[in-house]
């Protein structure tokens, strides 16, 4: 008899698949509950587009299928979660080389001939081992993900959360503070692909840099009236979430770091070390607009910490100004191009994300074009 794959045979795969996933014993009950929702996805795109008798069903193939599990094994497979099943296998593509690459035709299965279930399943949990180490996120990681359409962006959070171990609540937050435009908009257009393929690296200075940064988590009316203590204030009692928009490797050292020259007392607002540039941050906290002033006394504190403060074997320090308003002319006029001074723009809200996409699509056409002329000549 041909072998065919049938709706039988995918309740079939699915039900022993679940059966055989809950007994292995690998890295953790979350990366084996990964694994299986892949293969659920997998087996359902095959089935759409090869099952023997897929047309007796159509559309409403997961509506069945979830029926039919959930007859089998219990709660857990609604129609919905199918759905995201199959995103899921559609969104990492690349993993199916390593199944394929063990056999051509894993779901060559009989209607007939119910020993060809396990036979195949044999098969495939010889790839488990495997698949296993291409996913670090557990599943909650997986389903925030699927909400982040375009697949560049959605590869550079996945980075993200899995490099820094963000909780669910992290991912999410930095997902809807539009993390990926706000750094993307932050650096040359030739950077920006690399921030889906590596993540966030840090390199030099600029690396650093968010603009705007987002205090949403400060929970502080959008006003003009805060003074820039009050701004402090609400930063040190959020210190966790503030870490976290600042980005890796951030270290909190002290508040209102005074040093003294010439018998006058400075006071820089906040100081940070990054373990992974190795080199101070520093911090000054502006309420308005900013001014050439505001840059040239950031450029002596940072002077100061570089001769007075740093080691011979620490990295330059790095200076912020955080305001509500800037000017990108003035700052680019008032400090020499190589300066470890940088301004960026704070927000007590969460941006738009479709304004941001709208700048970054720009770029992202920019490149393009740049590419095709360089590829043309």
């Amino acid at each position: 008899m041909d072998e065919v794959f049938d709706f039988n045979s995918l309740v079939a795969l699915c039900r022993e698949t679940h059966t055989t996933m809950q007994q292995r014993a690998a890295r953790s009950v979350n990366i084996e509950l990964v694994v299986r929702n892949w293969l659920f996805g997998w087996y359902i795109v095959e089935y759409q587009q090869n099952g023997a008798d897929r047309a007796e069903y159509g559309r409403s193939v997961l509506k069945k299928l979830s029926v039919a599990l959930t007859e089998n094994l219990g709660r857990g497979f609604s129609e919905r979660s199918l759905e995201q099943y199959r995103k899921f296998y559609q969104t990492h593509l690349e993993i199916s080389q390593t199944v394929s690459a063990k056999f051509k035709s894993p779901f060559a299965l009989s209607l007939s001939e119910g020993a060809k279930i396990p036979q195949t399943l044999s098969r495939i949990s010889l790839t488990v081992p495997e698949l296993t180490q291409k996913f670090e996120l557990s599943w909650s990681h997986y389903v925030s993900l699927l909400t982040v359409d375009h697949p560049e962006e959605r590869r550079f959070y996945e980075i993200e959360a899995a490099s820094n171990s963000w909780s669910v609540r992290e991912l999410e937050r930095q997902i809807g503070s539009s993390l990926y435009e706000r750094l993307a908009l932050s650096r040359n257009k030739e950077e920006v692909r690399t921030l889906s393929k590596k993540g966030l690296v840090l390199e030099k200075a600029a690396d650093l840099i968010k603009d705007p940064l987002v205090l949403e988590f400060l929970e502080l009316e959008e006003r003009t009236s805060y003074s820039e203590d009050e701004l402090e204030e609400a930063i040190i009692d959020k210190l966790e979430q503030f870490l976290l928009e600042l980005g890796k490797g951030f270290l909190f050292e002290a508040r209102q770091k005074r040093f003294t020259f010439d018998n006058d007392h400075f006071y820089v607002d906040l100081v940070f070390y990054n373990r992974l540039l190795r080199c101070y941050v520093l911090l000054d906290l502006k309420r308005d607009k900013l001014t050439h002033k505001d840059l040239g006394q950031m450029q002596m504190y940072v002077n100061h910490f570089d001769r007075h403060v740093k080691t011979e074997d620490e990295q330059p320090t790095i200076g912020i100004v955080l305001c509500h308003r800037k000017n990108d002319a003035l700052v680019e006029l008032t400090l020499p191009k190589n300066a470890n001074i940088f301004a960026s723009k704070y927000q007590l809200y969460l941006p738009s994300k479709e304004d941001l996409k709208k700048q970054l699509e720009s770029i992202t056409e920019e490149l393009e074009r740049d590419g095709a002329r360089y590829s043309g000549s």
